[in-house]
């Protein structure tokens, strides 16, 4: 499997996504320069988290504008799987790859912690390795992670099974509770349309060791792996 992990100016999260596909692939994956557009032909992309451009303006609106950004909108839509982290869940909003928005924090503090979420979706490359309804451990670190959109695209996002993940108590209640940021519906993850799109706030590659405190998200590597290896 190739993979390219896109580093922006900012980015902080790019090495542990590295780690991570190593760990999964036993190779190593592409780090893509976000000014260089020539992004090379790979079966997976991973933006990842940080805070790109210093977060100037508001999270990811400068990073959606670099040069690689624009390749990377172009393979999604032509299909090629992409990973959006965090940061990267906030560029592939601001350049409309996935619906929606990133707003600050309903506490207005910044979030860093474990959380739990309940998988929602299992029929993708990235969630096929869970159970529906299960409840993995995975951490968030963020201000702006309080998804947004209005009731037409939430509703359209339940109805076409969009919604990946949702914050949930340890036995996978939905309440206001276990939501750490004010996310609409508890709304932890989303998936494009065609399903080759997903973006979460929370961190699956600080949860990839068990040195790290758990391997919950180590199970969505291994799955992109084995599904491309697949493909």
């Amino acid at each position: 499997m190739k993979a390219a992990v896109i580093v922006s100016p900012g980015s902080n999260c790019d090495r542990d996504v590295q780690v991570a596909i190593r760990q999964s692939a036993g190779t190593e994956p592409i780090m893509h320069w976000h000014g260089d557009p020539e992004l090379p032909n790979v079966d997976l992309i991973v933006v990842p988290g940080g805070f790109s451009y210093g977060d100037y303006l508001r999270a990811g609106a400068m990073a959606a504008h670099s040069p690689v950004i624009r390749e990377v909108v172009t393979r999604a839509e032509s299909g090629v799987p992409v990973l959006g982290i965090c940061n990267g869940f906030q560029i592939l909003t601001e350049c409309d790859v996935l619906p929606g928005v990133l707003m600050p924090n309903a506490g207005l503090k910044f979030v860093c912690r474990d959380v739990n979420l309940r998988v929602e979706v299992t029929d993708t490359i990235f969630t096929c390795n869970y159970r529906s309804g299960q409840t993995i451990r995975i951490p968030v670190a963020h201000n702006e992670g309080n998804y947004f959109a209005d009731k037409a695209t939430l509703d359209r996002l339940e109805g076409e099974n969009q919604i990946a993940f949702r914050y949930c108590t340890t036995d996978g209640e939905i309440n206001p509770h276990a939501n750490p940021n004010g996310a609409a519906r508890n709304i932890a993850g989303i998936l494009s349309k065609n399903r080759n799109v997903l973006g979460m706030m929370p961190h699956p590659e600080r949860m990839a060791d068990p040195a790290l405190g758990g391997t919950d998200g180590r199970l969505m590597f291994d799955a992109v792996v084995k599904a491309l290896a697949i493909a």
